[in-house]
């Protein structure tokens, strides 16, 4: 019997996790010391995460989400490990599920309708404690140079037991996490992208193409232009230590261009989509362009700490899944979060240059997905 997923969005195999996980590993494949260490991060994780929802019982609503997400990113090094030893996942999984604390319901590293735990049962009745203690200890003692295959095949045994203690179900994290690597670390395809005013009249879609002028006045303020009409409000720092947020409106042009997304650009230029209700108050509303300055503004204390990523080809993956939780229920979370440290990169390198040059043009292509800079005399 194949060790296959079974899923509403089709048959997936605990192999092909395997395989299409491996795209992400950008670890050098040689050394195995940074995957130990993080993988026994990642059980921290787990602990830290099983600890507040102890505590915290139902103030903490998000423990299901953060304890997929934790045990993902433990499977994902385990992956990793398991490649670099060259121990095939799935057979690592049937050998952790064929002992006596396990009964097999189906083959031992299966997921038939999107549960492991169902095809391989623990016996156990130990506490969450006393199993995730047990999962600790596993973790610590792969912590040597190179691990021996019982003591990787004992931490995959203690993982399932884990899964099992917290109710989750195996197909759900193996999913997720893949979701969640591939989005973060592969280019996505453009057919694979979705426009999201497509279907909506020009009046109402965001500019396929924009030269937005931005120029500074002696006022020490910001002043936007589109098709040689003023947009929006002369803007100033709003800070005692002046750092260039007056430019900041950069960024949402990014957005507009790379994300193809930006409640604050279509309120700019009015062209929010009154012609369909839903989408003008959720999308277009004022929550959503809260939500935009929000993690604009999250993003630009977090970028002036990095010299705003000069220099820098990425954007971490904790601010990318920082990220994801702010825009969670728009439409802009359907985007790769590749694709969001595209738009941050492009955006901060236009950014420098208009306040370098205290103005600029603003030049964006939604097609190619791309934003650039060039001085206002190029064109005047």
């Amino acid at each position: 019997m194949a060790n296959r997923i079974t899923h509403s969005t089709g048959s997936f195999l605990l192999s092909d996790y395997a395989v299409q996980i491996a795209d992400t590993d950008v670890l050098d494949p040689s050394d195995v010391s940074p995957i130990l260490q993080g993988l026994y991060g990642e059980v921290g994780g787990i602990m830290s995460t099983a600890k507040k929802h102890i505590r915290e019982k139902s103030a903490y609503p998000g423990f299901k989400r953060a304890a997929e997400e934790e045990f993902g990113d433990t499977l994902w090094y385990l992956a990793a490990l398991c490649r670099r030893l060259n121990i095939p996942l799935d057979e690592l999984f049937a050998e952790a599920a064929s002992g006596e604390r396990f009964k097999t319901i189906g083959a031992a590293s299966d997921m038939v309708e999107g549960a492991f735990a169902h095809v391989a049962m623990p016996t156990s009745m130990d506490t969450v404690d006393s199993t995730l203690f047990r999962f600790g200890r596993s973790a610590a003692a792969l912590l040597e140079i190179m691990p021996d295959r019982s003591k990787i095949v004992s931490f995959a045994r203690d993982y399932l037991d884990a899964l099992h203690a917290t109710k989750l179900v195996f197909a759900d994290v193996a999913r997720g996490n893949l979701r969640k690597a591939r989005g973060a670390f592969i280019a996505p395809r453009p057919e694979d992208l979705v426009d999201f005013d497509a279907e909506f009249g020009v009046e109402e879609q965001l500019p396929r193409n924009f030269r937005i002028r931005i120029n500074q006045r002696g006022s020490g303020r910001s002043y936007l232009q589109w098709n040689s009409v003023f947009i929006g409000d002369p803007l100033t720092d709003n800070i005692a230590d002046p750092d260039g947020y007056r430019f900041h409106d950069v960024f949402h042009f990014a957005y507009c261009a790379i994300l193809h997304w930006s409640p604050v650009m279509r309120a700019l230029i009015k062209h929010k989509r009154k012609s369909k209700p839903d989408y003008d108050e959720v999308q277009d509303g004022g929550r959503a362009i809260v939500v935009e300055e929000g993690v604009t503004a999250w993003i630009f204390a977090r970028a002036k700490e990095l010299n705003f990523f000069e220099g820098q080809d990425r954007v971490s993956l904790g601010m990318l899944k920082t990220i994801g939780e702010f825009v969670d229920g728009y439409e802009v979370s359907q985007c790769p979060l590749k694709l969001w440290e595209q738009a941050i990169l492009e955006g901060y390198a236009v950014f420098c240059q208009i306040r370098a040059a205290e103005g600029g043009w603003v030049v964006g292509d939604r097609a190619r997905r791309t934003i650039r800079y060039e001085p206002l005399e190029s064109i005047e």
